[in-house]
């Protein structure tokens, strides 16, 4: 594998004075202030250069240390505890940007607009941008010269003023030459994604072990959860280490044809990052900047072959067959443009997938899966078979159509654990704990049919009970859609490592538990394609 850097990486370079011009000069402290993405400074009101320069709170500043410099939002502190006068706290993430250690003489000055706001004011206004202004501003962005307020303001109007097609294809070229792009020197490089929105869906761990284990090679990195209570990397980090640099990552790729890493070390479409971490907030998911999202982080990773997965249902992202389509088409369109092979899988969104909603309980289904376990879920089973086997299918010596059945071959063999202990032994093997000992059984209220889980309030109950930064922490489902249940039977049961979490989950169930009961005709019938 060879990789190589693109310009506009966010630890260099920025707009503010030219280079070696000094500015007044402070000792570095570390507040060790989480904010996520952003670039914070932090001036005491007392402090000299205060009045002297001019600051004021929220101004944009270029700080400069060691030959290296940020740009950060600055805030005013009028109290001793948090720095002196003669210090410029920094963010954790400033911080370690910046490589600065505490008492390291820092330069502060006033920075410069980005050259890409003339860009940023045309698309608030609704104005179409060409693909150099998308370079311009993916650039900016990636270089952490925006502050939130103006990150969101170019979110609103990308979600309000709706990108055209071809929009999005500058903005995803635009994302993906921001960072680092990986090579693998050889085709298909494969991956398989979902759009989200689904608790509980990790057919990734199942698909991976699968692919690799037929020799396609499949270097899977994925993301951790910020509101969904786990993602692939937070489960996997159950079973093994995923903080993997790109040198150790391509040697398991190299030899095991397949991982499944966190791919916050690969500096891949960096911009995504930054922009997701103003999106989230939001609750701003727009089609265009899903799009963008998603292809930018499959290109920059070499794949050239990818499945993606959208799952529709009442409570998933995506609530009708009418909308899928759409979506597909627009996928399809800036895939087919970037020369990117797409096969587009529409699935059953209506509930959660598989029983644990939670890293440990996500993790310990997948292992049952992998083992043939009888209590294993079926619908993960199947779903990740049905997925495993359109990836397969883009080996050209596998026919249309026999994917399915060479993915139940390989679960079914014992191969895909087997591969699966070998990619969990070369990443660093973990014992995973049990579930979380505090608990709290959520029953069914009357007798009747399960008509209604509901994705999103499922996954918030799991968050409030702790997961995914307690692990341990999470929600067991008991019941599915169709099921027959009587007053008093447990629905599903929360799992908290802390007394307040549980009482939080606890309490979030009992005013809407997430799962509603009906009759055999109420509930809700799948838009799944064939």
């Amino acid at each position: 594998m060879g990789d190589h850097e693109q310009s506009g990486a966010p630890l260099e370079g920025g707009a503010g004075p030219e280079p070696g011009m000094p500015g007044p000069v402070l000792r570095a402290r570390a507040v060790g202030i989480d904010t996520f993405q952003e670039h914070v400074a932090y001036l005491h009101r007392a402090c000299p250069v205060y009045r002297a320069e001019g600051f004021e709170a929220l101004n944009k500043v270029e700080i400069r240390s060691g030959g290296r410099r940020i740009l950060a939002v600055l805030n005013m502190v009028d109290s001793d505890s948090l720095i002196e006068p003669g210090e410029l706290g920094l963010s954790s993430e400033a911080f370690r940007r910046l490589r600065a250690r505490d008492g390291d003489a820092v330069e502060i000055a006033h920075a410069e607009a980005p050259a890409s706001m003339p860009a940023l004011r045309r698309k608030i206004r609704g104005e179409r941008l060409d693909r150099a202004d998308f370079e311009a501003l993916v650039r900016d962005i990636a270089g952490y010269r925006y502050s939130k307020l103006e990150l969101a303001a170019f979110v609103v109007a990308t979600s309000q003023f709706e990108l055209d097609r071809d929009e999005i294809v500058d903005l995803t070229e635009a994302m993906t030459a921001a960072g680092r792009r990986l090579e693998w020197h050889e085709r298909p490089v494969v991956d398989k994604h979902c759009i989200g929105g689904i608790p509980g869906n990790r057919t990734s761990m199942l698909v991976v072990p699968i692919v690799a284990a037929h020799g396609m090679l499949m270097p899977k990195t994925s993301s951790r959860a910020i509101t969904s209570p786990a993602g692939t990397a937070d489960t996997m980090a159950v079973l093994a280490e995923v903080d993997l640099s790109i040198g150790r990552m391509s040697e398991i790729v190299r030899g095991l044809r397949g991982c499944l890493a966190w791919g916050g070390h690969a500096g891949l479409s960096p911009a995504d990052d930054v922009l997701i971490s103003v999106e989230r907030p939001l609750q701003l998911d727009s089609p265009p900047q899903m799009v963008a999202s998603i292809l930018s982080k499959k290109l920059a990773a070499g794949s050239t072959h990818l499945v993606l997965d959208i799952p529709v249902g009442p409570s998933a992202k995506v609530r009708s067959m009418a909308e899928a389509q759409r979506l597909r088409r627009l996928f399809e369109y800036v895939a087919s443009r970037l020369n990117l092979v797409l096969d587009v899988v529409v699935s059953d969104g209506r509930q959660p997938i598989g029983r644990g909603i939670g890293p440990v309980l996500e993790a310990r289904d997948v292992m049952q899966v992998l083992d043939g376990n009888p209590r294993a879920p079926a619908d993960l089973r199947n779903k990740a078979l049905r997925l495993a086997g359109r990836v397969l299918e883009f080996d050209p010596d596998v026919r249309g159509g026999d994917g399915f059945a060479l993915a139940r071959d390989i679960l079914d063999s014992g191969r895909a654990l087997a591969k699966m202990n070998e990619i969990i032994e070369a990443q660093g093997r973990r014992v995973p704990p049990a579930p979380a000992s505090l608990v709290h059984e959520v029953l069914a209220s009357s007798d009747g049919v399960v008509c209604r889980l509901h994705n999103l309030r499922l996954a918030t109950i799991a968050r409030l009970a702790g997961a995914p930064k307690i692990p341990v922490a999470g929600v067991d489902l008991f019941c599915r859609l169709g099921d027959r249940v009587a007053k008093g039977q447990p629905l599903y049961r929360i799992h908290a490592s802390i007394a307040a979490d549980l009482a939080f989950a606890r309490r979030m169930a009992i005013q809407d538990p997430g799962i509603g009961l009906g009759r055999p005709e109420d509930v809700p019938k799948a838009y799944v394609e064939g």
